[in-house]
Order: structure tokens, then C-alpha cells, then sequence
């Protein structure tokens, strides 16, 4: 199975990259704690392998160990705290797409819509992304051209250390590319600030999408070429994906829209090389699978798991453990157990006009003991509401993965895969962007649809293509793949009264909320402990 691509597995150095969060992000850009000093670490090329992957791992996993004891950030359960883990709850769970039914202490907030800048699930994420940027941080600026240089890194070792530095920065974009998706205006730091406890200045929205540009245009051209990294490693590709995402928002990030550049770096996306298997009936249920690493030309950038190197109570653990339970057999999943958590709304499931799955086969709902509604939430009671099968552990041939006992999982997340370009594609050319073509849209929707369909008898006309269509279609197509509360937004239908689903805004036939919660509120504790932050409107 996965023996190909765990360089990831490598990135810790005698507890090098170490670093904890208490309440606070004041600091927020804390040189880590180190067993070996940084001077030590990076003047020996080596290692920089090593510091890279914990950038790569720190999507992933959720401390320095795994799967749980020596956490990155303090003061919260370490499992809850996985990056992976965090957003996804907050791209999925305040949708119609996905509701969980646990208790913890500020979870249902999220789905019902009503959550404050105490919620401890607001303060995880912020502190996440801002973990995640202080590693990079401190990688982009031990490898400035003069470190090299005084490093002596010279010849390849000089031109792989760029590459490096390309892909550190496209992190650092990303992380700042949910900060700003989530949080609006939020502090800045760069590699230019100085090391140790300061207040960051806060960015506005429009100023940070204007910083991401720039970085993602100018590693650009640094990254390798689309298709020619090692698996899950960064390239030219996964610039253009994001700079397609950050384009396509533009005009909620800014006010200004930008669909002739999503359609611009689409079809650079496109042009790579990437395909939709369309060989089997199974090709869609393939790229959710254990072994989703081969086979497979279509998933962009993967956030990689191993249940025996990346062991996580976060990311794919957590979505293929929770998504378990009434009769669903683990087994048949490739775990040990189920965690009895999360369904689906009855909104979602009204997306396809036949849920067995037996024509669209992105259908994949556990229904044997399920009830469609979910009368109360939260409730002990799993049986209430469709299950998802979406996510297994197990591979083409039925095979576990690396961890015999089923407790970690090898599956890989698609963050990004060509599948949403083209929705993006189709989505821009109906919102007016230049450059594009709407028979070709319709040809790329469908061919996710005979993907789907396992043939013709799902294709659509160009007057079936309408922005309505879109939304659903996205949602038929990348439903728990951390995409849907952005795309709420954009069409503005995360707070209106004009689109409900049950349990939004914390009543079983679903209403509207305030517009603040397009957005979430800058957590309260660092508001105290940062005197430049001024909170989004509409939080106390």
C-alpha cells in the first residue's frame, strides 16, 4: 500500500520543531523550542528535508509524537486541536451538509450558527493557522539567501533549498488563505518580524487577499513543474488551484470580482495533465480509499495519512472513526470501531433525486436503521439521520491499511483535485468571467457526471448549467471535502433566511442569522492580549 510517499514521517529533530500555544496568540511568532539550537540544524543540509515535512505534517498530525502526548497546542483536547480536524468542522458542520452530535462544550454551536469569540472552537482553529504560519515563519527565515550563504549551502543542495523555500511560502499562503476565508481581518506576520513576544498589527481582509497573491504569484515560477514533485509535495499546480479558490472569492474577500483570473489559472490547471478516471463504477469511491495514493491523476495536493507513521486522532482518523455508527460494520471500514457522530442534514440528502446510489454514485449513504430527520440535536441517539460512507480505510481489494488493529488509517484527504477546477471553470464563465466558454464548461461538468453515472444518462445541456445547478453540483461532488461553508458564502446562502436546512440557527425547520456569521470573530482571548486587534462586526 502506501510505501511511496512518507517522507513526511521524518520531521522530527530531537524535538527541534517543538512549540506550544497557551490561551493567547499574542506571540505569534515564537522562534520553537528546540532540543538543537537552529543554528545547529540548518547548517547541515540534511536536515532541512526533515524541518519541511513537520510543515507538511503540521496539517496532519497534531503534536510531536503521535497520536497524542506531546501536543503542539495546549489547553484543549490534542486530537480536537489537528489543523485537518479543526477546518473541516468549520467548513462542514455550519452547513446543510454535515451535522455532528456530540456534546463538547461549544461543538453544536457551529451548526446552529451561533457561536461567540469564546467559543474554544474558534480560539483552536486561530491558534492552528497561526501555529502552522510561526513554523513557517521561522523555516523562510533561516533559509534567506544570506543564511544559505553563510550556511555554506551551495550548488543542488543551494537550488533544492529554494524549492524548499517555494513550497514553505505556499503553506504559509494557505494557512493565511483560511485565516483570511475564515476570519476576516486578522494579524500579520511575516519573516521580517522580529522573533519573540510582540502584538502583530492586524490586516484587513482586501490588503491580506492582495499579500496572497503576490506570494502565490511569485512562488509561482519557483515551484517545480506541475506533476514532477514527490507525492504531496508542493508544485506549480497547487499555486494555480489556490490562486483559482482565492480568484473566485475575490468579490467576497474584496468587493471586486476576479472570474476572468479564475478561468486564467484553471486553464493552466487544466492543461497539466491531470484526468477523471472514468474506467469503472467505483472510479468516484476509489479516490476516498486507503489506497488513494495510486491510481489516481486527479487529486492535486493530498493531505497524507499512515496509520503506522501519521498517527492522529484529527484529520482522516477522525472523519472515517466519527463518521461510524448504528450498524454500520467497522470492519467493512477498516477500523476498530466507530465513534457514533456525524450524519448528514435531510437538506443533503434532497440533492439527489435517487439516494441509493444506484444511478448517481456519489450517493453513498448508510440508511439500514437510519432515520431521514434528525429531530433533535445534539442526541446519544446515531440512528437518527443518513450516515455517510464517503471515507474507508481500506483498499481496492478490501485490504485494511498499515495498522493491522484499524485504530489510524492510511487514507489520504483531497485538498484540492482537479474535479472542483472544473466546477470552479463552469461556475466563473456563469458569473461573467472572460476567457471561457460555456459549452466547455458544460463538457467538464460532464464528465463528472458520466463519472457519476457510470455513463451518459446523467449528462446536462448548457440550459441546464445555472448557478443554482452549481451549488448543488459542488455539493454533490465534493460533499466533506472542507469546501461548502466558503461556497454558502459566495452565493450567499450561509446566513440567509432564503436558504434553511435543519438545525441552522438552532431551530429544527432551519432560519436565518445574523450576517456576522459569514464569518467568525477573533478569539476574546486574543483580543486581550493584543492591543491592535479591533473585533469583526457583529461580535462583542
Amino acid at each position: 500500500m502506501k510505501t511511496n510517499h512518507k517522507w513526511i514521517k521524518n520531521w522530527c529533530l530531537g524535538g527541534m520543531m517543538a512549540l506550544t500555544l497557551g490561551a493567547c496568540t499574542k506571540d505569534l511568532d515564537r522562534k520553537p523550542l528546540v532540543g538543537s539550537t537552529s543554528a545547529s540544524v540548518y547548517a547541515n543540509f540534511d536536515n532541512y528535508k526533515s524541518v519541511l515535512a513537520k510543515l507538511y505534517a503540521g496539517f496532519a498530525i497534531s503534536g510531536q509524537t503521535g497520536p497524542a502526548g506531546t501536543p503542539d497546542i495546549t489547553g484543549i483536547d490534542e486530537g480536537t486541536s489537528n489543523y485537518l480536524r479543526q477546518y473541516w468542522q468549520w467548513e462542514e458542520l455550519p452547513t446543510d451538509e454535515s451535522v455532528i452530535t456530540w456534546t463538547d462544550a461549544g461543538l453544536q454551536d457551529l451548526h446552529n450558527l451561533d457561536w461567540t469569540a469564546d467559543n474554544p472552537f474558534v480560539r483552536t482553529m486561530y491558534q492552528r493557522i497561526y501555529y502552522q504560519i510561526s513554523l513557517c515563519n521561522e523555516f523562510i527565515r533561516e533559509t534567506t539567501d544570506d543564511k544559505l550563504a553563510s550556511n555554506n549551502i551551495t550548488g543542488d543542495n543551494l537550488t533544492t533549498a529554494k524549492i524548499y523555500v517555494a513550497e514553505a511560502r505556499f503553506l504559509r499562503a494557505l494557512s493565511y488563505w483560511h485565516a483570511m476565508d475564515l476570519y476576516g481581518n486578522v494579524p500579520f506576520v511575516t519573516e521580517n518580524d522580529p522573533v519573540g513576544a510582540f502584538s502583530p498589527k492586524q490586516i484587513t481582509r482586501a490588503d491580506l487577499f492582495t499579500y496572497v497573491e503576490s506570494e502565490l504569484k511569485d512562488v509561482e515560477t519557483a515551484l517545480l513543474p506541475a506533476r514532477t514533485n514527490e507525492y504531496a509535495r508542493v508544485d506549480q499546480a497547487c499555486a494555480w488551484v489556490l490562486l483559482a479558490k482565492l480568484y473566485l472569492n475575490a468579490e467576497v474577500y474584496t468587493g471586486t470580482a476576479h472570474y476572468t483570473d479564475v478561468l486564467t489559472y484553471c486553464n493552466k490547471v487544466i492543461s497539466a495533465g491531470f484526468s477523471i478516471n472514468l474506467d469503472s463504477a467505483n472510479s468516484y469511491k476509489n479516490l476516498f480509499l486507503a489506497d488513494n495514493n495510486t491510481q489516481n491523476n486527479e487529486v492535486i495536493f493530498p493531505i497524507t495519512f499512515d496509520g503506522i507513521s501519521t498517527q492522529s486522532y484529527g484529520g482522516m482518523n477522525f472523519l472515517i472513526h466519527a463518521q461510524l455508527g448504528g450498524s454500520m460494520p467497522s470492519a467493512a471500514f477498516g477500523v476498530s470501531g466507530g465513534w457514533g457522530g456525524m450524519r448528514v442534514t435531510s437538506r443533503f440528502v434532497s440533492q439527489f433525486a435517487d439516494p441509493s446510489g444506484n444511478t448517481d454514485r456519489r450517493a453513498m449513504f448508510w440508511t439500514d436503521g437510519q432515520t431521514l430527520d434528525i429531530p433533535d440535536v445534539p442526541t446519544k441517539n446515531f440512528t437518527e439521520g443518513y450516515a455517510i460512507t464517503k471515507y474507508r480505510n481500506v483498499d481496492r481489494g478490501g485490504k485494511i491499511g498499515h495498522d493491522a488493529t484499524g485504530n489510524y488509517v492510511d487514507t489520504d484527504f483531497p485538498m484540492f483535485r482537479l474535479a472542483d477546477v472544473y466546477l470552479m471553470y463552469a461556475e466563473a464563465v456563469l458569473r461573467g468571467g472572460s476567457g471561457g466558454d460555456i459549452n466547455t464548461a458544460v463538457d467538464y461538468v460532464n464528465i463528472l457526471r458520466r463519472r457519476a453515472y457510470h455513463g451518459t444518462s446523467g449528462n446536462i445541456s448548457a440550459g441546464d448549467l445555472t448557478l443554482d445547478f452549481i451549488l448543488a453540483e459542488r455539493s454533490r461532488e465534493l460533499y466533506w471535502e472542507a469546501t461548502r461553508r466558503t461556497d454558502l458564502v459566495r452565493f450567499k446562502k450561509q446566513t440567509s433566511a432564503d436558504y434553511l436546512w435543519a438545525w441552522k440557527g438552532g431551530v429544527l425547520a432551519g432560519t436565518g442569522v445574523k450576517d456576522a456569521y459569514n464569518i467568525l470573530p477573533i478569539p476574546n482571548t486574543d483580543l486581550t492580549a493584543n492591543p491592535n486587534l479591533v473585533q469583526n462586526d457583529g461580535y462583542k
